[in-house]
């Protein structure tokens, strides 16, 4: 599937950036748009997000390959690829599958690990929501907000919502979808060769995502591959410490004389 993507640049060497679940493109573009001052950036979004095709299905492989033919299509034989949570799993995958693709891979609080299994809270609250009785976004942020408590997550959540010509509201999401693959897309399909090119892993020091447990699965894997903590910072550690990220990725990349 090719997926939507947004250029930001044209010159310099190619780095792709994924976003997480829930999420799109826009969600990188303050990062996007400093990175693309050396860096010819490209933004995509996830099938079932965004501005990518919906489809009936939602595998991390099919995800991974999703962005080798976008690549292919934008004439990108390779790229620098950063992803976070669900796009770094997809970043991931790609790296161990076509290492030819990736020039380095930046990944973002997640690790190369099967979560456990269960409904996402977050899932179930958009699940909640009655499409049909909305009259206003307040109405779906009032619904939201008795099971979501923080309104960052709600205002970014509900960047999902779209009022169709008729007046109605639809999610831009495939919510059915997600739902049905949610386990498919929080596990891990483990890989018998290591990716053996640079690798660099940020995790917010308050995330429970990269656990020191799952250390070992990301030195397997990634043999080559530097951790980095950012302190008091959560999951969505690029948008609470921006200047902290940009700052690792920066000079990741310097580093690597690109």
């Amino acid at each position: 599937m090719k997926l939507f993507s947004k250029q930001y640049s044209a010159s310099g060497a190619p780095l792709v950036i994924l976003h997480g679940l829930y999420g799109n493109h826009a969600n990188w573009s303050t990062h996007a748009r400093q990175l693309a001052e050396r860096y010819a950036v490209y933004a995509f979004d996830a099938r079932n997000h965004g501005q990518s095709p919906h489809a009936p299905s939602m595998r991390l492989e099919e995800m991974a390959n999703d962005v080798a033919e976008t690549m292919a299509s934008l004439g990108l034989p390779s790229a620098h690829v950063l992803g976070h949570s669900m796009g770094g799993k997809t970043a991931m995958l790609l790296a161990l599958r076509a290492p030819q693709r990736v020039r380095s891979l930046i990944v973002v609080d997640i690790a190369p690990v099967a979560y456990a299994k269960g409904t996402d809270p977050v899932l179930k609250a958009l699940l909640s929501v009655d499409l049909a009785k909305l009259h206003s976004r307040a109405d779906a942020d009032a619904k939201l907000a008795e099971r979501i408590t923080s309104e960052a997550v709600r205002d970014f959540l509900l960047t999902n919502l779209q009022r169709s010509p008729d007046g109605t509201f639809q999610w831009r999401i495939n919510l059915p979808v997600i739902r049905d693959y949610f386990d498919e897309v929080t596990g891990w399909p483990e890989q018998p060769q290591p990716f053996e090119g640079p690798a660099l892993f940020i995790r917010g020091g308050k995330s429970d995502y990269v656990l020191p447990e799952y250390f070992n699965a990301m030195r397997r894997q990634f043999p080559h591959g530097t951790l980095k903590s950012v302190a008091n910072a959560d999951h969505w550690v690029h948008a609470e410490k921006p200047e902290a990220v940009q700052r690792l990725i920066g000079n990741f990349l310097a580093g690597l004389g690109d």
